[in-house]
């Protein structure tokens, strides 16, 4: 059985990973912790401040990633023998027979008490939430995943619009870039945020990202067309997008009365009509605003958003960041290198 190398002054990181999760859903961690050691070596004389060690979900040897990068696991979870400071889950194998089998989740359940602080990354939360450490808690997820979290565990209280999110000492992150953004957080916890910015400026981070997962996520829920109301009037309505799309313009469209178009339309959609329609003109816009060239106010006028500052207050309201913002951060980067 390998022997932890581990210092009094050690906090030991335990990424319990499951397989086919995305690699840097491991590296991201493992480098800042890495860094971090390395900061405070040089700045306080800290020997060794963290050390990160991967266990296999199934009690593998390795770990595969989704991009077929073997990760090499030289310890179970039985094997840990010094304790855990920070315990977090990477990934989570929807319906794997052999996690399932295994008594994973009750180790989870059990170990929490024993650890100063438990982590998820991405879906990792499902994890937790199977292992019945996440009632009424405030708890995030990948932004895809947030709706059947919830379903899945109505108990728990599901918000995917956020990075990450803190309630007690449980601490859950969502997409699987957001795995460095908690990782800087926990250092900038134990250590402070002069250690925490050394580290985010070495690995050309940012210490605390702005936006939202909202910036990622469709608005709109995968649109069932055919002979739906939606699609007979979708092409119609982004030929028109500039123009009055209200519910009688929508229904007059349709050939339906307003009242009955309108209730048609939520039971297809989920949504009303003029929730739609802001929701419509925001992904038309947001899509101008990364693969055009027409300034802001000129999207605002062609996606009937009408002008700047009610652009801004729209996207504020759906995506949590301006357009200018959102412009900046997913511009297409062809012409940049030269495509």
């Amino acid at each position: 059985m390998n022997e932890l190398q581990v210092t009094k002054h050690s906090k030991l990181v335990v990424i319990v990973a499951f397989p086919n999760l995305p690699l840097l859903e491991i590296a991201g961690p493992g480098d800042v912790f890495y860094q971090a050691s390395k900061v405070l070596h040089e700045k306080v004389g800290i020997e060794n401040a963290y050390k990160v060690i991967v266990v296999a979900a199934d009690r593998s040897n390795e770990v595969v990633t989704r991009s077929g990068i073997a990760v090499s696991c030289p310890l179970k979870i039985e094997d840990i023998n010094q304790p855990i400071d920070t315990l977090l889950v990477a990934g989570y194998t929807f319906n794997n027979p052999v996690i399932e089998r295994s008594d994973l989740y009750q180790w989870l359940s059990q170990i929490y008490p024993k650890v100063r602080r438990i982590g998820s990354i991405c879906v990792g939360t499902f994890a937790l939430a199977k292992a019945g450490l996440l009632s009424n808690k405030n708890v995030t997820t990948h932004w895809e995943k947030g709706d059947k979290l919830h379903d899945d565990f109505p108990d728990i209280l599901v918000n995917s619009s956020q990075l990450f999110i803190k309630d007690g000492n449980i601490y859950t992150s969502g997409g699987v870039s957001s795995a460095t953004d908690l990782s800087l957080a926990l250092v900038e916890e134990d250590y402070g945020r002069e250690i925490a910015v050394s580290v985010a400026r070495h690995l050309v981070l940012y210490l605390k990202r702005p936006g939202f997962q909202n910036q990622f996520a469709d608005l709109l829920p995968e649109p069932e067309l055919g002979n739906s109301v939606l699609g007979r009037i979708q092409s119609w309505m982004i030929s028109n997008l500039n123009k009055d799309l209200s519910v009688e313009q929508l229904a007059a469209q349709s050939n339906m009365s307003p009242r009955n178009f309108a209730r048609v339309f939520l039971k297809e959609t989920g949504l009303t009509p003029a929730k739609f329609v802001e929701k419509f003109r925001v992904e038309m816009a947001r899509k101008l605003l990364e693969e055009s060239d027409l300034n802001i106010e000129q999207i605002a006028e062609k996606t009937g958003l009408v002008s700047l500052v009610s652009m801004r207050r729209i996207f504020l309201r759906n995506l949590m960041v301006t357009p200018s913002d959102y412009r900046r951060s997913f511009k297409t980067t062809k012409n940049e290198v030269g495509v």
